[in-house]
């Protein structure tokens, strides 16, 4: 069991409402943050009594104001912030590179990019400034990190800057006790990657049935970065299905 109090965005579906599940179910304090009230909502109701430790607020991660009142928010109610999970993110449609919209492609960026940066600038603020300092700042990155998949350039895209931004985290934040590592996900079982189970393209042009894993290991995952102290981190991990066609040529 922690103390500890951890900020989670997009935590109203997928990854981000089971990582704060298992968060809550073990002790954490934990802010929501989301979109969608009512989502959020849902959420806490699935921790069962431990929804007393947690705090839902509506929140737009692009834009600052809404970013800043998060944090505030956070520390009103629990004093500070130890950990901040940066996980929320969408994808576009899957068009011909050619074809990408230039408001889809913006729109990706603003959320999955912009997004994790402006929380991470805020976790800053905070966690240089608590007694005592630091803290740890988890990006979600994805697989495509560094395998992109067919007809996705908004999304790979933002998810190598997240690469770059998990490196620079880590750096400039070394003077303020403040740990950054990233977790990168290939196929966990959430409403995102359903499709999979009917076939998704392929490198070579074909569609393929991908299996999936259950989401609990990324929790579980999340949940172990979370409880490291400050002089260890999780710099970059994997966690995906093992046999997905990822690795090699498939």
């Amino acid at each position: 069991m922690t103390s500890k109090t951890v900020i989670i965005t997009g935590a109203g579906s997928g990854i981000g409402r089971s990582v704060a599940v298992t968060l809550l179910n073990n002790g954490y304090k934990v802010v929501l943050a989301g979109r969608r009230a009512e989502a959020l909502e849902e959420t806490l109701q699935s921790a069962g009594d431990s929804a007393a430790n947690g705090l839902a607020v509506s929140t737009d991660v692009t834009d600052p104001d809404s970013v800043a009142a998060l944090f505030i928010a956070a520390v009103d109610r629990f004093g500070r912030v130890d950990v901040l999970f940066n996980n929320a993110g969408i994808s576009a449609p899957g068009h011909l590179l050619e074809d990408v919209s230039w408001d889809d492609w913006k729109r990706v960026v603003n959320v999955n990019l912009n997004g994790a940066f402006l929380c991470t600038q805020a976790a800053f603020r905070v966690m240089k400034d608590q007694d005592p300092m630091g803290g740890r700042i988890i990006n979600n990155g994805s697989v495509s990190a560094w395998a992109p998949r067919p007809n996705s350039a908004s999304y790979t895209a933002t998810k190598h800057a997240i690469t770059g931004l998990t490196k620079s985290t880590s750096l400039d934040g070394r003077k303020y006790n403040i740990a950054c590592g990233q977790i990168d996900i290939g196929n966990a079982g959430t409403d995102m990657t359903s499709r999979m189970s009917s076939g998704v393209p392929q490198a070579d042009g074909s569609m393929g049935v991908e299996p999936t894993i259950n989401v609990q290991h990324i929790a579980d995952s999340v949940m172990h970065m979370a409880s490291l102290p400050l002089d260890a981190n999780v710099q970059f991990i994997t966690v995906m299905a093992t046999q997905m066609p990822l690795v090699g040529r498939g």
